[in-house]
């Protein structure tokens, strides 16, 4: 079985995640493709847009949202996502059960009393006039019928597991601010959601499979586990695994992929690139070192914004008035460093509409 070292799913990463050449792709096509872009900060899927695609507007994808072609879900690993309408309504049912048990696993006692289908059936009872809520709304609505839970646990309980909700623009628009409100998905979207397969079978866990491969792969079982939070796609994978095949990392652990999917030459170049906060392409594996080294494996959750440099995690970037400031993790070469400094002036010229291309790189 070929083994593929680092260098090489490095960069079959880049390919897959639209980062080693600039994509011609539109925004919707981009999202799809990308399976989703984590939003918990509403601002961040524009710079992953504008780091991904060769013409990005912010304004078209905040067209999209206000269109309705996309939306802000709690989605994968029970994080804020924006994916596409289709994607949402074809895989919310299938996180369910992840969602409810991933809330738990924070508000179990908060929760212990609670009977979820009779709080399921009040938060939809409370919907029904179609008024949009935030999660502190609709708790203080339903308190009273559950005093000792709280109103925090019962805010994420419904909004964020039971009931299918979307957050409503303004929140994710470009530049604007907004709090969260939410609304019944059905609603908003104008059709239902998928239901889960009733005869065993497992069609939307193993288009997730497919999909997370064209998008992150090769892969492990374990970072397909990792990137999703769904713990029953085992069989999933094995019903379609003869449409895939097999390679072996460095470790010697089983990478799955699709057979027609880009795995370029090592020795491709790869473009310094900037990464908006909690970017899949490192947050979408378990094993994050084709990417980033382990030492600053703790900047992929922490929320910090993080530069690539052949490829891999060599800075961390910031903003501040208006000047994109960089902050090597290792020594840049001179080349490296005119190539981020050439990229910030872009970025910063993009966040501020033309008006600053002002970057600086500390030593």
């Amino acid at each position: 079985m070929t083994v593929l070292d680092a260098r090489a799913l490095n960069r079959a990463t880049l390919a897959r995640q639209l980062l080693l050449d600039h994509s011609d792709a539109t925004a919707l096509d981009a999202v799809s493709h990308l399976c989703g872009l984590q939003a918990q900060e509403p601002q961040e899927p524009f710079v992953g847009l504008w780091s991904r695609l060769r013409a990005f507007d912010p304004a078209a994808l905040s067209e999209l949202l206000v269109e309705r072609r996309v939306v802000r879900v709690h989605l994968m690993r029970r994080t804020v996502h924006l994916v596409t309408a289709d994607d949402a309504v074809a895989w919310r049912a299938r996180h369910d059960a992840m969602l409810r048990q991933r809330v738990l696993g924070v508000y179990r006692d908060e929760l212990a009393g609670v009977d979820l289908a009779e709080l399921t059936a009040a938060g939809l009872e409370v919907m029904a006039d179609g008024e949009p809520r935030s999660m502190p709304e609709i708790a203080r609505e339903l308190a009273d019928r559950w005093p000792d839970a709280g109103t925090r646990a019962l805010g994420e309980m419904l909004f964020a597991a039971l009931i299918p909700v979307v957050q409503l623009p303004p929140r994710g628009l470009w530049r604007q601010k907004g709090g969260v409100r939410n609304a019944l998905l059905s609603s908003w979207l104008g059709r239902e959601i998928d239901p889960p397969s009733a005869n065993g079978a497992d069609p939307a866990g193993e288009e997730l499979v497919r999909r997370y491969l064209a998008a992150f792969g090769p892969a492990t079982s374990t970072d397909l586990r990792t990137w999703c939070g769904l713990a029953g796609l085992p069989r999933a994978v094995a019903a379609i695994r003869e449409e895939l095949v097999s390679f072996r990392d460095e470790r010697g652990r089983e990478l799955l992929d699709l057979p027609d999917a880009p795995r370029p030459d090592p020795g491709t170049p790869a473009p310094v690139r900037f990464l908006p906060a909690f970017d899949n392409a490192i947050l979408g594996y378990h094993d994050r070192s084709r990417i980033i080294d382990d030492e600053h494996r703790g900047l992929s959750v922490a929320g910090e914004r993080v530069v690539l440099v052949d490829g891999r995690v060599a800075a961390t970037w910031t903003v501040d008035d208006g000047a994109v400031k960089v902050s090597p993790l290792r020594a840049l070469s001179r080349a490296d460093r005119t190539e981020v400094a050439d990229q910030g002036r872009e970025l910063a010229a993009f966040l501020s509409d033309g008006e600053s291309d002002r970057v600086t790189i500390a030593a």
